[in-house]
C-alpha cells in the first residue's frame, strides 16, 4: 500500500510540472517562413541556385541558427516552394532587415522571384 501511495504522489507531482515544463522548453526564436511562386520560365538551375543561397545566408548573418529549404508541402496556387529560417530572436529578425547578408541574397532570388508570402512566429 505505502508503495502504491508513493508511487501515486510521484505521478500527481510530475503531472503538475509538466505546464511548467512545457512553458521553460519554448524558445524564444523566431521562424520565418516565405512561401515562394517564380517568375514563369524560371528554371529548376536557377531555383536550386537560389535555394542554396537561402542555405547560406547563415554564413554571413549570426543571426540566423537554422535554414530550412526542402519543403515537403507548399499550399497556395502556383506557390512551389518554401524557405524557413530560424533566427536568435525578434531582434536578430529586425537587424537582418536591409543587413548586406540580405541584400546579398536578394540579388539572386528578387530577379526570380514572382511572389511570396512571409510569416513570422516566436511564442
Amino acid at each position: 500500500m505505502k508503495k502504491l501511495l508513493t508511487t501515486l504522489l510521484l505521478g500527481i507531482a510530475m503531472t503538475a510540472a509538466l505546464p511548467l515544463e512545457a512553458k521553460a522548453k519554448r524558445p524564444k526564436t523566431v521562424i520565418h517562413v516565405v512561401t515562394v511562386r517564380w517568375k514563369p520560365g524560371t528554371t529548376p538551375a536557377q531555383i536550386d541556385a537560389a535555394l542554396k543561397g537561402a542555405e547560406t545566408v547563415a554564413d554571413t548573418y549570426k543571426g540566423i541558427v537554422r535554414v530550412w529549404t526542402r519543403g515537403i508541402k507548399v499550399q497556395g496556387t502556383g506557390y512551389t516552394h518554401a524557405i524557413v529560417m530560424e533566427f536568435k530572436d525578434e531582434q536578430a529578425l529586425k537587424a537582418y532587415t536591409d543587413s548586406a547578408a540580405q541584400k546579398e541574397w536578394y540579388k539572386l532570388y528578387l530577379p526570380l522571384r514572382d511572389e511570396s508570402t512571409t510569416h513570422d512566429i516566436t511564442n
